[in-house]
């Protein structure tokens, strides 16, 4: 009696916003490598310790300071992610929502997905970005997050610039007329 199952190697196709069971040991390393990424930024940002300013943790990594910072002396729509997400897994919360709103959201869905790729890789199910219902949510994501982001930017008070940030700034020549007025020195960033 024959059956309607495709060949083992067959590539199935991918149904919208349906998990598919896959033999594709690509779609597996892919899902496998989303997790390990997720494992890679938790073990960063639990080494880190956030910023006492809100931004700037990411320069205990040797990273200069934020090329937007430098220039217009104003946030750009990632300052404070890394600072954010480190509050968000030292359990700071209010400390992570003050440094940026979206940051704990932004990681608690990294999470998701990332515990979702790896579950659909044991599982050997490939859940497809390829759907219209991940397209509409990404663009919604990145519109939130870039029109905050640009809400930020214009509606941020002169003095963001830290002290370390401002002398950046006069290196680059770029200080302008919004030098810092908020008193951390390169020295306070252990």
């Amino acid at each position: 009696m024959p059956t309607s199952e495709p060949a083992p190697d067959a590539e199935l196709p991918v149904a919208e916003s349906v998990p598919v069971v896959s033999n594709s040991r690509r779609f597996e390393a892919s899902q496998w490598t989303w997790f390990l990424a997720w494992v890679g930024v938790t073990a960063v940002a639990a080494y880190l310790k956030p910023d006492h300013v809100g931004h700037g943790t990411h320069q205990q990594l040797g990273l200069p300071p934020c090329p937007s910072v430098i220039i217009f002396g104003r946030p750009c729509p990632a300052c404070g992610l890394t600072t954010s997400w480190t509050s968000t897994v030292h359990g700071d919360l209010p400390g992570a929502f003050d440094a940026h709103p979206l940051g704990t959201a932004l990681y608690l869905l990294f999470t998701a997905s990332a515990f979702i790729a790896a579950y659909g890789a044991i599982r050997h199910i490939r859940y497809s970005t390829e759907t219209a219902w991940f397209n509409r949510a990404a663009i919604v994501v990145g519109i939130i997050f870039f029109g905050y982001g640009a809400y930020r930017f214009w509606s941020t008070p002169p003095g963001y610039r830290t002290t370390y940030e401002s002398a950046w700034s006069r290196a680059a020549g770029t200080a302008g007329n919004n030098s810092s007025h908020v008193p951390v020195g390169s020295a306070d960033r252990k």
